[in-house]
């Protein structure tokens, strides 16, 4: 059968295959038969883009769009029109979904559906089809009942199962109203019915699936789901514990009941990673942003993950929250530390489009780049330099922190005061090199030599860095190592758990500074 509908994105990488497509196509309908899905990675030209598009002869192009591939669909966008202007171009998605009037990328569009797609969408489409285009070209996404949804999970191909992250939702919308978040103008979470949804992860199980990215906001917040579906899992484990998935959800940090303690510590190393949203420590951004959290239980259950299971433990913090400065986001990253996470994402704020935080912005001289991502530029605590100097810090500790590879060289860079240890470094590795990205790995040892070397420490630290060197498989010389054997490359670990949380499984990676 032709192609009428081609539903299409730009994903950040080849292992984030698109939920939102899925959901799509697979709520179509009598449509779904004449519809395809098209997926593209950022990086990929325009050109190359219209051109696989427009080969299916599509009459309805629809593109999700989201903060980090909005400049890139708007050339997309462009080349269509200009291109195939009998093509009609609908657009979704959470960057399109306020701000309309604002966004180039709307006015070249023929349409745009703000908020839920699967039911306007198909609806839309199929007027479009019959030649009855309406007239309005903002469509208000209808939000249907949960139980009327179709699941989007046989959208994913085997191929998809094998070599991609497996997206899933148990709930859709967060009761929480924290300013900074886009999911502050929901009312409240809405579960998906339990036992349609465990019968959607047995068909995905028994087909393969082993890597689930559960997508939710808030995956405790009800704990009778949650512990069902922690429940399938871990049956699945017992009975095959030689194929073991690898498992990812978001917690609310201060909510941790018993029941949920139990289970998750039964799970074996390198099944489970948990992200926990700490954003911050201090109770007077908490109250100027709308966040509800208890911090001195919310610390509680994260010492006693970590303590008690072995899962990787994410946790995130904001730079460039409303009332915070740069020594409340130190101290808040020290007590994290503190306590011992794996991984500390640290975010810088950005102007979601329609989040309430833009509400505030004069208020608290929140100043915000123009171009996507929307980034913090500056605010009345922290001034522009500051700020590139915060930046800079996030993106090297991504490289350093994070990365499981200086899981020995850490505690001696970062003592006793991460916070301000570690800025110093990425002051005077930035002067250094005048780069935050193409850094080669290589680089990042010597700079870590060069400057503990400069605070007394040349002979620990080199013994560190040659360890962690080893560890993680790199072939490189090092400038401060010129006899060292180069070793044969590792083999690249099968199964379901990602390369960086391998790292971090070794007992001397989960020390805490």
């Amino acid at each position: 059968m032709p192609t009428a509908i081609v539903l299409a994105t730009l994903n950040a990488r080849y292992a984030h295959a698109s939920l939102a497509l899925r959901y799509l196509r697979a709520n179509l309908g009598p449509l779904r038969e004449v519809s395809a899905l098209r997926e593209f990675v950022l990086g990929a030209t325009g050109e190359a883009v219209v051109e696989q598009l427009l080969a299916e002869r599509p009459r309805i192009v629809g593109l999700s769009v989201y903060i980090w591939n909005v400049a890139p669909l708007t050339r997309v966008v462009a080349l269509l029109k200009e291109t195939a202007p009998d093509v009609v171009v609908v657009l979704g998605g959470p960057e399109v979904s306020h701000e309309v009037d604002a966004q180039r990328i709307c006015a070249l569009a023929d349409y745009v559906v703000t908020g839920w797609g699967e039911v306007t969408f198909a609806r839309l489409a199929r007027a479009i089809l019959d030649g009855q285009r309406p007239a309005a070209k903002v469509q208000a996404g209808e939000q249907p009942p949960l139980d009327s949804i179709r699941f989007p999970y046989d959208e994913f191909s085997d191929e998809d199962l094998r070599r991609r992250n497996l997206y899933v939702e148990a709930s859709r919308g967060c009761p929480f109203k924290c300013a900074f978040c886009l999911s502050a103008l929901d009312r409240t979470a809405w579960p998906f019915p339990l036992a349609p949804l465990i019968g959607e992860l047995e068909r995905l199980y028994a087909r393969g699936a082993r890597r689930f990215k559960f997508v939710d906001r808030t995956f405790n917040l009800k704990i009778d789901h949650a512990s069902a579906i922690l429940g399938f899992f871990l049956e699945r484990i017992r009975g095959r514990p030689d194929d073991l998935p690898f498992l990812h959800f978001e917690l609310v940090p201060d909510h941790l009941p018993e029941r949920l303690k139990g289970m998750l510590a039964a799970f074996p190393a390198g099944t489970l990673q948990l992200e926990i949203g700490v954003q911050t420590f201090d109770p007077e951004v908490q109250a100027l942003i709308s966040r509800r959290q208890d911090d001195v239980q919310a610390e509680a259950n994260l010492r006693w993950l970590h303590a008690h299971t072995t899962a990787h433990l994410h946790a995130d913090l904001i730079i460039g929250l409303p009332g915070e400065d740069p020594a409340s986001f130190g101290a808040g990253f020290d007590r994290l530390m503190r306590i011992g996470p794996h991984e500390i994402q640290v975010g810088i704020l950005k102007r979601l489009r329609g989040a309430p935080v833009c509400r505030h912005a004069e208020r608290f001289g929140l100043v915000f780049s123009p171009d996507p991502p929307y980034s913090l530029l500056a605010s009345d605590r922290i001034d522009r330099a500051t700020m590139r100097r915060l930046t800079r810090f996030a993106r090297y500790w991504d490289l350093v922190g994070n990365s499981g590879r200086f899981g020995l060289t850490l505690p001696l860079l970062l003592g006793n005061a991460p916070f301000e240890r570690f800025l110093a470094w990425s002051d005077w590795f930035y002067a250094q090199s005048g780069k935050t990205h193409g850094i080669p790995l290589e680089h990042l040892y010597e700079g870590l030599h060069a400057w503990l070397s400069l605070q007394g420490m040349a002979e620990p630290a080199t013994e560190a860095l040659r360890s962690d060197y080893a560890a993680c498989g790199a072939r490189g010389r090092l400038s401060f190592d010129p006899t060292r054997r180069i070793p044969p490359p590792t083999p690249k670990a099968e199964g379901a758990l990602p390369t960086r949380q391998a790292r971090h499984l070794t007992p001397r990676t989960r020390s805490s500074c």
